[in-house]
């Protein structure tokens, strides 16, 4: 049986820049994720590099940067990438500098395109080369329909991430994915380029920005943050602070596999052990998996976010090698983060 999680010395010790998703990483809403702050100060403190990478386009990076700050957390606005940054690379890779390119969505991609050398514009009247689309309250049925003719022209057409869903306090909102996909229906093309996680894009440019030689992606979803991590050929932490749920980890086909594991942004900080592996059987310090009759099966003690942590890793481990059963599995790991979170 092979093995999956890594052992590692502490990761502000063993890379230079830790590539942090920001929503259920850093930050939930207006409210900082429990022990993020710390955590990234000490990080800082201990010279590791921070970047917070984001596939959310709508807001420039120094607005970004500032909401950081006001949470205690070190960002200068240079610290933050964003899909829109990514995707104004790759159009300005494909159009001459000074094009007129169609901006579909907020000030962040207004202001990734300026960054470029492109010019955005706001109607199809003012001639656009090329069209960048990313999320923006204010995208309407006329921003849409004006993106639909000028695409009908051919035109280069970069979307900054296909993420179909924007969380809300009220619920699940559409996400520049489910724009895009109008899109595709009505003009019968899809993007040229998709710039945001899980692509590639967004990950090259905070490795450009930052110089990282040892990244680190930081992330709480299993379909962006480290299938993008995968993609790119670089480690990737998964953090449980967000929307990755202990069925979805156990589930993880192989490219959405993360290196590392935590509970939190604490998880930079510590060493991670070495998961020993055995056949029908993982075991993580005190934390045992193994199968009875096609059964998941976890013993050891979850008195302690660690203990916690290690149960999971071993879950994950042999639901990873075998096809079992896992409700009770579940049921525990559930019910033991629950309690120390």
């Amino acid at each position: 049986m092979p093995k999956y999680f890594s052992a590692s010395p502490a990761p502000v010790k063993e890379f230079d820049v830790a590539l942090l998703d920001l929503d259920g990483v850093v930050y939930v809403g207006h409210n900082a994720v429990p022990h993020a702050v710390a955590s990234l100060a000490e990080s800082h403190a201990l010279g590791m590099g921070l970047a917070y990478v984001t596939n959310n386009a709508s807001r420039p990076p120094s607005v970004v940067a500032e909401h950081l700050r006001e949470l205690g957390i070190p960002a200068g606005d240079a610290d933050v990438v964003t899909s829109a940054q990514a995707g104004a690379r790759v159009l300005a890779g494909l159009l001459l500098a000074g094009s007129p390119v169609l901006a579909v969505g907020g000030a962040g991609v207004d202001a990734a395109l300026t960054e470029r050398g492109l010019v955005p514009v706001r109607s199809r009247a003012q001639g656009p080369m090329g069209v960048m689309q990313g999320f923006g309250k204010e995208t309407s049925w006329a921003g849409l329909a004006d993106a639909a003719c000028v695409l009908a022209t051919g035109v280069p057409w970069v979307a900054t991430n296909m993420d179909f869903t924007i969380p809300t306090p009220d619920g699940n909102a559409p996400g520049n994915g489910a724009f895009v996909g109008v899109l595709v229906t009505v003009t019968g093309r899809t993007p040229d380029a998709i710039a945001g996680k899980p692509e590639r894009p967004l990950v090259e440019e905070s490795i450009l920005r930052t110089g990282a030689r040892r990244p680190l992606m930081v992330g709480d979803r299993l379909d962006t943050d480290i299938e993008a991590a995968t993609r790119a050929g670089i480690p990737s932490l998964l953090v449980l602070t967000g929307v990755t749920h202990a069925e979805d980890l156990l589930a993880a086909p192989a490219h959405r596999r993360p290196d590392l594991l935590s509970a939190d942004l604490r998880g930079l900080l510590v060493e991670h052990p070495e998961v020993l592996t055995s056949p029908d059987a993982a075991v993580c310090r005190s934390a045992r998996a193994y199968l009875d009759r096609g059964t998941l099966v976890l013993e050891g003690p979850d008195e302690t976010l660690a203990d916690v942590e290690d149960l999971w890793r071993v879950a994950a481990t042999l639901a990873w090698s075998y096809s079992v059963e896992v409700d009770a599995a579940l049921t525990r790991m559930r019910t033991s983060l629950r309690a120390l979170l």
